[in-house]
Protein backbone atom coordinates (compact mmCIF):
# COMPACT_ATOMS: atom_id res chain seq x y z
CA UNK A 1 0.00 0.00 0.00
CA UNK A 2 2.11 2.76 1.21
CA UNK A 3 5.12 2.85 -1.26
CA UNK A 4 8.76 4.55 -1.07
CA UNK A 5 11.86 4.30 -2.95
CA UNK A 6 15.19 5.10 -0.99
CA UNK A 7 16.77 4.77 -4.28
CA UNK A 8 15.39 7.86 -6.03
CA UNK A 9 15.21 9.61 -2.61
CA UNK A 10 19.26 9.56 -2.10
CA UNK A 11 19.75 10.51 -5.86
CA UNK A 12 17.72 13.44 -5.95
CA UNK A 13 19.64 14.34 -2.52
CA UNK A 14 22.60 14.13 -4.32
CA UNK A 15 21.03 15.95 -7.33
CA UNK A 16 20.17 18.97 -4.65
CA UNK A 17 23.26 19.12 -3.15
CA UNK A 18 25.24 19.51 -6.85
CA UNK A 19 22.58 21.90 -7.85
CA UNK A 20 22.94 23.93 -5.06
CA UNK A 21 19.38 24.69 -5.04
CA UNK A 22 18.77 26.85 -7.97
CA UNK A 23 16.76 24.19 -9.99
CA UNK A 24 15.49 22.29 -7.20
CA UNK A 25 13.73 23.60 -3.91
CA UNK A 26 12.40 22.25 -0.90
CA UNK A 27 8.82 22.61 -0.47
CA UNK A 28 6.93 21.66 2.47
CA UNK A 29 2.93 20.79 2.28
CA UNK A 30 0.70 20.61 5.45
CA UNK A 31 -1.40 17.27 6.28
CA UNK A 32 -5.09 18.05 3.96
CA UNK A 33 -2.70 20.05 1.86
CA UNK A 34 -3.74 20.07 -2.54
CA UNK A 35 -0.40 19.07 -3.93
CA UNK A 36 -1.50 18.37 -7.21
CA UNK A 37 -4.97 19.15 -8.56
CA UNK A 38 -6.48 16.58 -11.64
CA UNK A 39 -7.19 18.48 -14.67
CA UNK A 40 -4.44 21.28 -13.87
CA UNK A 41 -1.23 22.16 -15.56
CA UNK A 42 1.47 21.40 -13.98
CA UNK A 43 5.49 22.78 -14.25
CA UNK A 44 6.51 21.10 -11.81
CA UNK A 45 7.73 17.26 -10.95
CA UNK A 46 8.05 16.59 -7.20
CA UNK A 47 9.97 13.86 -5.26
CA UNK A 48 8.46 13.19 -1.67
CA UNK A 49 11.22 13.47 0.82
CA UNK A 50 9.43 12.56 4.09
CA UNK A 51 5.48 12.19 5.13
CA UNK A 52 2.55 10.31 3.03
CA UNK A 53 0.21 11.53 0.11
CA UNK A 54 -2.85 9.76 -1.50
CA UNK A 55 -2.83 9.69 -5.56
CA UNK A 56 -6.54 9.46 -6.11
CA UNK A 57 -8.85 10.28 -9.36
CA UNK A 58 -12.00 12.33 -8.56
CA UNK A 59 -15.13 11.42 -10.53
CA UNK A 60 -17.98 13.92 -12.29
CA UNK A 61 -20.26 12.32 -8.92
CA UNK A 62 -17.75 13.25 -6.41
CA UNK A 63 -16.28 9.63 -5.84
CA UNK A 64 -13.38 9.47 -5.03
CA UNK A 65 -10.88 6.15 -6.42
CA UNK A 66 -7.56 6.04 -4.24
CA UNK A 67 -4.67 4.34 -6.93
CA UNK A 68 -2.09 4.61 -3.67
CA UNK A 69 -0.56 5.81 -0.88
CA UNK A 70 3.17 7.19 -1.69
CA UNK A 71 6.13 8.19 1.10
CA UNK A 72 9.28 9.04 0.75
CA UNK A 73 11.40 9.30 -2.32
CA UNK A 74 8.13 8.30 -4.60
CA UNK A 75 7.88 10.94 -7.51
CA UNK A 76 4.25 12.41 -8.69
CA UNK A 77 4.00 14.70 -11.33
CA UNK A 78 6.38 12.87 -14.08
CA UNK A 79 3.94 11.28 -16.54
CA UNK A 80 2.48 14.33 -16.56
CA UNK A 81 6.12 15.65 -17.86
CA UNK A 82 7.01 13.29 -19.84
CA UNK A 83 3.33 13.04 -21.71
CA UNK A 84 3.25 16.80 -21.81
CA UNK A 85 -0.61 16.90 -20.25
CA UNK A 86 -2.90 17.67 -17.51
CA UNK A 87 -2.24 16.43 -13.98
CA UNK A 88 -4.12 12.97 -14.25
CA UNK A 89 -5.13 12.49 -10.75
CA UNK A 90 -5.62 14.48 -7.41
CA UNK A 91 -1.95 14.33 -4.88
CA UNK A 92 -3.08 15.13 -1.57
CA UNK A 93 -0.88 15.50 1.65
CA UNK A 94 -1.80 12.64 4.79
CA UNK A 95 0.38 13.78 7.00
CA UNK A 96 2.93 16.78 6.63
CA UNK A 97 4.83 16.89 4.17
CA UNK A 98 8.10 17.74 2.46
CA UNK A 99 9.08 17.41 -1.18
CA UNK A 100 11.93 18.14 -3.52
CA UNK A 101 10.30 20.43 -6.41
CA UNK A 102 11.49 21.15 -9.91
CA UNK A 103 10.12 22.09 -12.98
CA UNK A 104 9.74 20.02 -16.02
CA UNK A 105 12.05 21.45 -18.17
CA UNK A 106 14.71 20.63 -15.50
CA UNK A 107 12.96 17.31 -15.06
CA UNK A 108 13.50 16.54 -18.71
CA UNK A 109 17.01 18.19 -18.58
CA UNK A 110 18.15 15.60 -15.94
CA UNK A 111 16.21 12.43 -18.14
CA UNK A 112 18.34 13.77 -20.83
CA UNK A 113 21.90 13.75 -19.07
CA UNK A 114 21.67 11.40 -16.44
CA UNK A 115 21.46 8.10 -17.75
CA UNK A 116 21.19 6.84 -13.71
CA UNK A 117 18.23 9.23 -12.90
CA UNK A 118 16.79 8.25 -16.13
CA UNK A 119 17.08 4.46 -15.50
CA UNK A 120 15.91 4.91 -11.82
CA UNK A 121 12.53 6.82 -13.13
CA UNK A 122 11.75 4.07 -16.15
CA UNK A 123 12.23 1.46 -13.48
CA UNK A 124 9.69 3.15 -10.70
CA UNK A 125 7.27 3.44 -13.50
CA UNK A 126 7.95 0.05 -14.67
CA UNK A 127 7.16 -0.84 -10.73
CA UNK A 128 4.15 1.24 -10.43
CA UNK A 129 2.46 -0.48 -13.82
CA UNK A 130 3.40 -4.28 -12.28
CA UNK A 131 1.32 -3.36 -8.49
CA UNK A 132 -1.26 -1.70 -10.80
CA UNK A 133 -1.35 -4.94 -12.54
CA UNK A 134 -1.46 -6.69 -9.46
CA UNK A 135 -4.00 -4.79 -7.59
CA UNK A 136 -6.29 -5.05 -10.29
CA UNK A 137 -6.60 -8.79 -10.62
CA UNK A 138 -6.66 -9.05 -7.00
CA UNK A 139 -9.66 -6.82 -6.76
CA UNK A 140 -10.61 -9.20 -9.50
CA UNK A 141 -9.83 -12.14 -7.62
CA UNK A 142 -10.51 -11.58 -4.06
CA UNK A 143 -13.77 -10.02 -1.92
CA UNK A 144 -13.58 -6.83 -0.44
CA UNK A 145 -13.83 -8.51 2.96
CA UNK A 146 -10.10 -10.26 2.17
CA UNK A 147 -8.82 -6.39 0.35
CA UNK A 148 -9.94 -5.20 4.23
CA UNK A 149 -8.09 -7.68 6.53
CA UNK A 150 -4.73 -6.90 3.84
CA UNK A 151 -5.58 -3.14 4.48
CA UNK A 152 -5.76 -3.14 8.17
CA UNK A 153 -2.80 -5.33 8.49
CA UNK A 154 -0.95 -2.40 6.31
CA UNK A 155 -2.16 -0.09 8.45
CA UNK A 156 -0.89 -1.95 11.61
CA UNK A 157 2.53 -2.67 10.53
CA UNK A 158 3.06 0.38 9.19
CA UNK A 159 1.48 2.92 12.27
CA UNK A 160 -1.38 4.13 9.79
CA UNK A 161 -4.30 5.83 10.51
CA UNK A 162 -7.01 6.03 7.53
CA UNK A 163 -10.32 7.54 7.53
CA UNK A 164 -13.20 5.57 6.43
CA UNK A 165 -13.82 7.37 3.65
CA UNK A 166 -9.63 6.81 2.52
CA UNK A 167 -10.23 3.15 3.38
CA UNK A 168 -13.52 2.56 0.91
CA UNK A 169 -12.10 4.48 -2.07
CA UNK A 170 -9.04 2.75 -1.75
CA UNK A 171 -10.70 -0.80 -1.70
CA UNK A 172 -13.35 0.56 -4.23
CA UNK A 173 -16.24 0.23 -1.94
CA UNK A 174 -19.22 2.88 -0.62
CA UNK A 175 -18.65 3.49 3.09
CA UNK A 176 -21.84 1.75 3.88
CA UNK A 177 -20.58 -1.56 2.25
CA UNK A 178 -17.07 -1.01 4.88
CA UNK A 179 -19.27 0.00 7.70
CA UNK A 180 -20.55 -3.25 7.25
CA UNK A 181 -17.14 -5.39 6.81
CA UNK A 182 -16.35 -3.71 9.54
CA UNK A 183 -18.84 -4.40 12.11
CA UNK A 184 -18.62 -7.78 10.44
CA UNK A 185 -14.80 -8.23 11.92
CA UNK A 186 -15.79 -7.12 15.05
CA UNK A 187 -18.32 -9.38 16.11
CA UNK A 188 -16.06 -11.99 14.46
CA UNK A 189 -13.47 -10.84 16.87
CA UNK A 190 -15.62 -10.31 20.21
CA UNK A 191 -16.90 -14.29 19.09
CA UNK A 192 -13.46 -15.17 19.02
CA UNK A 193 -12.15 -13.35 21.98
CA UNK A 194 -15.16 -14.98 23.93
CA UNK A 195 -15.17 -18.56 22.65
CA UNK A 196 -11.24 -18.80 23.63
CA UNK A 197 -12.35 -17.57 27.02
Amino acid sequence: MQQTNNIILSLIEKVYTNESSKNISLKKYLKGADILKQGQITQHVLIVKNGLVKCFYSEENCKEFIFDFLGSGEVVGEIEAIRHIKCLCNIQAVTDVEAYSFSTSCFHSLIEQNREFRDVILGELAERLIKTSQRASFQKAYSAKYGLLKLLDIQKEGNLKLSKSDMASYLGIDIRSLNRLLHAEQDKDVRLISHTI
